[in-house]
Formats: structure tokens, C-alpha cells, sequence
């Protein structure tokens, strides 16, 4: 097992170096893929780098969503000899005391893609969590089981083999519908889901880059596009069973 540390990164600079000093003190190597961050928000993620072989930076030219950021960041982990990528956000939501758990899970299922699972307390806004059994529903829909816990967080730790290639095989969204979409795919594809309770925090002067509705709609949109594929999916499943 040769982990590292993805972490997509736009305009977070206020906590992304104390995010990345916490997963450098458990060892792991980091990567920080800047999505086209302003100056500012570059150059601390430029500082985090310089001068320490075991953080890396990949800087997008632009914006353009979480889900490309992560996108780039399997691939350069995949080109690169890494084996596993725990993806962690740059804005300080996770628990990362919880990193252990996730790594040794790893070790554990090679294969298997560890998801986080997250336990929400009093901060976290309402309109998150309504959205979240939304799709959750859907998600049930579009997979005819109730494997996916939640469809959401981007807690994960990601088998890289297998997640570059479903990226060759499969059109993900670029931006918040990425970690539902690629989730549904490694179901499909048989990929083991191990899952793990984590605690999430919503800082009251926390910066989200989740646009209700604009988000909303482009995985309303998402949930569309894995209901008819799964329905070609379904078909398959019961072609090979006959």
C-alpha cells in the first residue's frame, strides 16, 4: 500500500496549511490540487510546496469544480505509483483524527473504496442535510440497493488502479455531483464499499463553494443520466444471470 493525500483545493489558504500539516505528521505524502485558486489562496498552497519533496502541488489553470480537481488528482497519483488516495477537504470539515481508521481499512480491503459516513451535529446547515436524503433516495433508485450510505461526503480513500479507470470508461461531472457519480460507478463495477462514522464540521465563518441551486440542479441532472444508464446496467446484470 502506497497512499497519499489528495486534497482539491480553491480558495481555502486560511486552512490549508493546517489540514496539510496534520496529514504530514501522520506521514502521508500530500498532493494539493489548486482549482484555479485567486493569487492569494495560490500562493500559500505555493508555500506549502516549496522546499518539501513530500508535498506536492498540481495548479489548474482555472476553475473548474471540485470534481475535476480530484479527477486530475487520480490520475497524477495513478501516474506516479500511488495506490491509494485519501481524498480530504481543504476548508477543515473532516475529522482527521480519523485517518488511521481509513488507512488501515485499506490495508485491510485493497480493493474496496473506504468512504466516510458522516455524523453531523447541531452546526450543520438544514438545507445540507434535506439535500443529502434526496439523494440518498436516488441513489437507492439507481442502484436498486441501499449499499451507498451517503452519497456526499468526500471523505474517501480511493483504490487509484480502479477509480483512473473508470475515469477512462465513464463521464464524471466536474464539480459537486463528482463524489455521487463516481461512487455509483465503482457500485456498478463491483468495487467492495467499506464504510466508516466520521464527524463532519460546518464552521460558522466557513467558506462553501456548494451554489444550492445551481448544484442542485446540476445533480438533479446527474441522478437523471445514472437512472437511464441504469437502466442499460440492469439489463446487463440480467443478461449475464440468464
Amino acid at each position: 500500500m502506497h497512499p497519499i493525500a489528495l486534497i482539491p483545493h480553491y480558495n481555502h489558504g486560511g486552512t490549508l496549511a493546517a489540514v496539510t500539516a496534520a496529514l504530514r505528521a501522520l506521514d502521508l505524502p500530500v498532493l494539493i490540487v489548486d482549482d484555479g485558486s485567486s493569487a492569494a489562496d495560490l500562493a500559500a498552497a505555493q508555500a506549502l510546496a516549496t522546499g518539501n519533496p513530500a508535498v506536492h502541488l498540481l495548479a489548474r489553470a482555472k476553475n473548474g469544480g471540485k470534481g475535476a480537481a480530484v479527477k486530475d488528482g487520480i490520475r497524477w497519483a495513478a501516474a506516479h505509483g500511488y495506490s491509494h488516495a485519501l481524498q480530504v477537504d481543504a476548508d477543515g470539515q473532516h475529522d482527521l483524527a480519523d485517518v488511521a481508521r481509513f488507512l488501515a481499512a485499506g490495508r485491510t480491503n485493497p480493493q474496496a473504496l473506504v468512504c466516510g459516513r458522516p455524523a453531523y451535529g447541531d452546526d450543520a446547515p438544514k438545507s445540507r442535510l434535506y439535500g443529502r436524503k434526496i439523494t440518498n433516495f436516488w441513489l437507492w433508485v439507481n442502484t436498486g440497493s441501499r449499499a451507498i450510505h451517503d452519497g456526499m461526503c468526500g471523505y474517501r480513500l480511493y483504490p487509484v488502479a480502479s477509480t483512473a479507470a473508470l475515469l477512462q470508461r465513464h463521464r464524471c461531472g466536474d464539480r459537486m455531483d463528482f463524489d455521487i457519480e463516481i461512487l455509483v460507478h465503482h457500485y456498478r463495477h463491483g468495487t467492495p464499499l467499506v464504510w466508516l462514522d466520521t464527524h463532519v464540521r460546518y464552521q460558522a465563518d466557513g467558506i462553501s463553494h456548494f451554489h444550492l441551486w445551481r448544484d442542485n440542479l446540476r445533480i438533479s441532472a446527474m441522478h437523471a443520466r445514472l437512472f437511464f444508464s441504469g437502466i442499460l446496467w440492469r439489463l446487463q446484470k440480467l443478461w449475464h444471470k440468464a
